[in-house]
């Protein structure tokens, strides 16, 4: 398998934290999404194992979301190791990126919060690399609209 799964673990735990934000039920999420992944033997020698990992990880996010339909809290941890500028900047553009469209969001946190390459995006998401590179600056000029009008320049 050329996928490390040792190194992907981090950044699987990176994508569940992002979506539910909440330490504890990431690390669950994290450890389910590996144990389905393993379950699976047949699927493990063939395909795309790295977008396998994230489609289970992204679809037992939305499972948590649909079975305990609560709304997202802030990290408490978060508020008390940043200083209030950088709690206000994290805010202002979390809000920001949270206007966006699902896949919008979902590509900018592939990219910007697992460090994927956009080759990695496109076989997670199943779209072409042009299309991902298209939606990421569709992204980002949204973004820059949203933060400029909120004087966040």
């Amino acid at each position: 398998m050329s996928v490390s799964l040792q190194d992907q673990y981090d950044k699987i735990y990176r994508y569940c934290y992002f979506k539910v934000n909440n330490k504890e039920i990431a690390e669950d999420l994290t450890q389910e999404t590996f144990l389905k992944y393993f379950s699976q033997t047949s699927y493990i020698n063939r395909g795309k194992p790295l977008a396998y990992l994230y489609t289970i990880a992204k679809n037992l996010c939305v499972d948590y979301y649909r079975n305990n339909n609560k709304e997202k809290k802030l990290d408490t941890e978060i508020l008390v190791n940043d200083t209030i500028s950088k709690v206000e900047t994290n805010l202002t553009v979390r809000q920001a990126v949270s206007t966006l469209p699902k896949d919008l969001q979902e590509l900018l946190l592939l990219r910007y919060a697992n460090e994927l390459k956009v080759n990695e995006i496109a076989s997670i998401m199943g779209i072409s690399r042009f299309s991902v590179s298209r939606k990421l600056n569709k992204a980002y000029g949204e973004l820059k609209t949203i933060l400029k009008e909120e004087d966040f320049s």
